[in-house]
């Protein structure tokens, strides 16, 4: 078989094509899967992503040189085409396909085949090798159903608010911070942003993406006059001098990790909400399975385990390293 992907030191490259995806050094061209900081990095000739995708990496890289593209639309590159599917991870997130020869590959980026009611949904490519992620690859990782998640979050903001307590969610900016927003019940009371979840709020908003009424939390914001609120804030955020203002409050991660109970003791948060914008365990059986891919590439996460699994199962799976970092529970951006 065409070694149509190869992964190299500047990251994963199409000789044929003369591109790479996702690259975390500086290369000429680079086809970017979706906005978050380890897969869209600066320092690029030039980029390729969706339309929908553009936005947020124009925020966040300035003034760079961005080719988009709709979903589906096929571009051509030295012979070699390629077309960016729906990943499900966040608005404008994408798998690239890459066919050349008649050999199919497919680089899925980050993705969920959840449909979270904010992402583009999650569309199954078919190929004959897959590279994915395994960020939550083991048994013990299973989501908690959309609806559930919101009535849990919005009963445990009432309870505080009805005793003037603010409710702290830890989340990231880019992603799992709209998607909760599209999930709580505003009528409860206000909603208060750090200014990385605001300002992404603003970018979302400009394309049309339907989000509650937030407000900005500013140093001169009284907090006094907004007791009982909902306050986002980033990973970091959420233990430093920003967040004491807000004060009796009761805090909580959203994050795949809380499905770990040691790890939701560890962050001695008040709560713990299982929730992610990766595949669960049965999204990336699920996924892989509908590719009808033979092999598999296994990045970041739990990749020697999922590899080993995958193995089992009668696919040809090994490991590559790369330098994704999947969901974290410090990090401000993924998931």
């Amino acid at each position: 078989m065409t070694e149509l992907l190869t992964f190299t030191p500047e990251g994963i490259y199409c000789p044929a094509g003369d591109f790479h995806i996702d690259p975390w050094l500086p290369v000429d061209r680079a086809l970017i899967t979706h906005g978050h900081a380890d897969h869209a990095r600066d320092g690029m000739g030039a980029y390729l992503a969706t339309r929908a995708a553009a936005p947020v990496m124009r925020h966040r890289l300035g003034d760079v040189r961005i080719d988009t593209v709709d979903y589906g639309e096929v571009t051509t590159h030295n012979g070699v085409q390629v077309s960016f599917h729906p990943a499900g991870h966040v608005p404008g997130s994408a798998q690239i396909r890459i066919e050349h020869k008649g050999e199919v590959w497919v680089c899925s980026g980050d993705y969920k085949t959840v449909d979270d009611g904010l992402s583009e949904p999650f569309e199954p490519v078919r190929c004959h090798a897959f590279i994915t992620e395994s960020t939550f690859g083991l048994p013990v990782f299973k989501w908690t159903p959309q609806d559930i998640l919101a009535r849990q979050i919005n009963d445990w903001w009432a309870s505080n608010a009805a005793a003037g307590t603010y409710s702290l969610l830890s989340c990231y900016a880019l992603g799992k911070a709209q998607r909760l927003l599209r999930s709580v019940d505003p009528s409860i009371g206000p909603i208060l942003t750090h200014g990385a979840i605001e300002n992404t709020n603003e970018v979302l908003r400009g394309q049309g993406i339907a989000l509650p009424d937030t407000i900005r939390v500013t140093p001169e914001l009284d907090a006094k006059a907004h007791k009982g609120a909902l306050v986002l804030a980033t990973p970091s955020a959420l233990n430093s001098n920003w967040a004491r203002r807000f004060k009796p409050g009761s805090t909580a991660f959203a994050s795949g990790w809380m499905a770990l109970r040691g790890v939701r003791r560890r962050r001695a948060a008040d709560r713990g909400f299982i929730v992610s914008d990766h595949a669960d365990w049965a999204g990336l059986n699920d996924a892989i399975g509908q590719t009808g891919a033979e092999r598999i590439f296994v990045t970041h996460g739990y990749t020697s385990v999922f590899s080993r699994w995958l193995s089992e199962q009668g696919y040809d799976a090994q490991v590559v390293q790369t330098e994704f970092d999947g969901e974290t529970l410090d990090a401000d951006d993924d998931a």
